[in-house]
């Protein structure tokens, strides 16, 4: 593709943009009507295919007709004849999308910044988009946080529905007879057994996306796509709560609804899930037999019951009798100790008739031995609280345990990421230039190894996006397109604009050169361009030169066309010169095509025939010719002759 390339006489097609397994997307411009686009175009590799050219137009027609603000809108469709071999072009089918700006969820896990409430709402999102799909008829087959985008609005655009990433990643896409499936992280057990998919194989990968967004990683992660894939169809998910403590018991009770191996014991469509994720926001748990609210679920019967104090049996008063009298006037409010002691006073003053003296004495010594006690009481308490607040000041809370963050220095990401999950740690991963760090593989982390953290804390690791300059690769010569570009994209550089040109030895579509050449040091990251051949070689001027000298210009390594010689007389050109070329000069013809050379020669001379003895009539002629030649001609005829007088 190259910007001057205008699709259907409408769509222009700018810089590339993106690259996946089936298709280059490029972003573009409607002319017609002012806007930019997303133009997504069958990879010319794959086109000659009938089976990929054939799933992609059923697919794109299908696609085409969903309109929904979760779902990122098809505006057109169409093919673009290209060359492919001499004298041959192939019909590469493309769609024209909406052109959206934003962040995938996959860069949005990776950052850290989600929150369960985030993440419940773009599922929603989500769910929004399968619903309106999965009635129209449409499985998307790859829900996963890469083809989600998030706009800066925070609305939710779903991509790449009904579009299979063919010949994809092996550690990321699964595969079966050429059909993509799925991709391993994501897959349902029905997809990972071969089994056909339909709307429920979608919300199982639905709950893989949410299980990653609270919990920082998918359900299920191993060292390849098949272990992954035969823990979706044999082994149970661990909570999301085990990785993040902050994941509620109703989202968890979702989430395994969601994740059944079974598919009837699933949510059967995107409204019934986003239903429950409704009632998880309020707390609610889910069951099959509805949602319950978690409070109804935390309340447990206490297992002792409080006796009432009136009930208790109280030592005797000093004349014998029982004391629960003074107990039947404490105020079932929960009065103070103290007030209780006031009422009890009230009780022991002396009855009407008692002598007042013996009364005084009696309740004076009484009054005295209840001060006494309420000190001592006083003194009690002050003492056992300032003994407890002593301890509680004194002692120090239990540390919880602590974890040391291991080594992942010079891992891949893959295997970073497990390794510190495995430590019951949750990495958040960055990428960053590094000099002598191979693109790909871990720089360090953030706490360092060795450092002693508490468990689910969070370690950053950087990822080496290689050197921050570097130098195109050599041996690009000669590749195909994608080869070329999975070439440029191993070392850390991506495939730009494409142009052609002709080329005597480079078949057709295969790379000529690059801008920048070979071995030229670049920013990483930077574009290069790829200047393919087209199978055809241009015919320099021959036309006035020497035979060899045209020789030598046709076996040049720039052209390396055979030729044929044709000799013609020319009496006005020097012999050996060349007088006409087969093909014009400045045309293109294909790779090996002969030119035929026509070249000048000579005149053969011709030999006059010997003049025989002349008769006395060829004198009369001669004379006679003489006569009729004009004075002063200089021809022989003005000579006098021998017999004249």
């Amino acid at each position: 593709m190259t910007a001057e390339r205008v699709l259907n006489g409408r769509y222009e097609v700018l810089h590339l943009i993106g690259r996946g397994g089936m298709a280059d997307v490029h972003l573009g411009r409607d002319i017609r009507l002012g806007r930019s686009v997303a133009i997504k175009v069958l990879r010319k590799d794959l086109a000659r295919d009938p089976l990929f050219q054939s799933r992609f137009r059923r697919e794109a027609q299908a696609v085409a007709g969903l309109n929904n603000p979760n779902i990122v809108a098809v505006y057109d469709t169409g093919e673009e004849e290209i060359p492919d071999r001499p004298d041959h072009e192939v019909r590469v089918p493309f769609i024209v999308m909406e052109y959206v700006e934003g962040r995938t969820l996959r860069d949005l896990v990776r950052s850290g910044e989600l929150n369960e409430q985030d993440a419940v709402r773009y599922l929603a999102g989500v769910l929004s988009a399968l619903e309106y799909s999965h009635r129209a008829g449409i499985v998307h087959r790859d829900i996963k946080p890469a083809n989600v985008m998030v706009t800066p609005e925070g609305r939710v655009k779903v991509m790449d529905f009904g579009i299979a990433r063919a010949m994809a990643d092996s550690a990321a896409t699964m595969t079966q007879t050429q059909a993509v499936v799925g991709t391993a992280q994501y897959l349902s057990p029905e997809q990972a057994r071969g089994e056909t998919v339909d709307a429920r194989s979608d919300l199982y990968s639905a709950g893989c996306l949410l299980y990653e967004l609270v919990a920082g990683r998918p359900p299920f992660v191993g060292d390849s796509p098949v272990s992954v894939a035969y823990q979706h169809v044999r082994e149970e998910p661990k909570p999301a709560s085990s990785f993040n403590p902050q994941v509620s018991p109703a989202l968890d009770s979702v989430l395994a609804k969601a994740l059944a191996k079974d598919r009837e014991d699933r949510f059967q469509d995107a409204v019934s899930f986003a239903a429950a994720l409704e009632d998880a926001r309020r707390g609610k748990v889910f069951s099959d037999t509805g949602s319950l609210p978690t409070q109804a679920l935390a309340t447990v019967e206490p297992a002792t019951r409080m006796v009432p104090a009136a009930a208790l049996p109280l030592p005797a008063e000093e004349d014998g009798s029982p004391a629960t009298r003074t107990l039947e006037k404490v105020p079932s409010s929960g009065a103070s100790p103290l007030a209780s002691l006031s009422q009890r006073e009230e009780d022991l003053l002396p009855a009407p008739g008692e002598d007042h003296d013996d009364g005084a004495h009696r309740n004076s010594h009484r009054r005295a031995w209840i001060v006494v006690w309420v000190l001592a009481a006083l003194l009690v308490v002050l003492a056992a609280g300032y003994a407890l607040l002593y301890t509680v000041g004194r002692s120090e809370p239990e540390a919880p345990p602590r974890i040391e963050v291991p080594a992942v220095a010079s891992m891949t990401e893959a295997d970073g990421v497990a390794t510190l999950y495995e430590a019951d740690l949750i990495p958040i991963v960055e990428e960053r230039f590094h000099a002598t760090t191979e693109a790909g593989l871990i720089i360090d982390s953030d706490p360092a190894a060795g450092a002693q953290v508490e468990a689910k804390s969070r370690v950053t690791i950087s990822i080496s996006k290689g050197p921050a300059n570097i130098a195109v690769p050599e041996g690009l010569a000669s590749l195909t397109e994608s080869s070329a570009r999975e070439a440029l994209e191993a070392v850390g550089l991506k495939g730009g604009e494409i142009s052609e040109t002709p080329s005597p030895d480079v078949p057709q579509g295969r790379v000529v050169s690059t801008d920048p050449k070979s071995g030229q040091s670049v920013p990483a990251g930077s574009a290069v361009n790829l200047v393919l051949s087209n199978g055809r070689v241009s015919v320099p001027q021959l036309i006035g030169l020497p035979q060899a000298e045209a020789a030598a210009a046709l076996a040049g390594p720039a052209v390396k066309l055979p030729f044929r010689v044709e000799f013609a007389e020319d009496k006005d050109a020097a012999p050996g010169t060349v007088l006409e070329q087969s093909a014009p000069a400045a045309s293109e013809v294909n790779q090996g095509t002969e030119i035929v050379l026509t070249v000048s020669r000579a005149p053969v001379p011709v030999e006059e025939p010997t003049p025989e003895p002349s008769a006395p009539e060829t004198e009369t002629e001669t004379e006679t010719e003489t006569e009729t030649s004009p004075p002063g001609s200089g021809k022989p005829s003005d000579k006098p002759k021998p017999n004249d007088p």
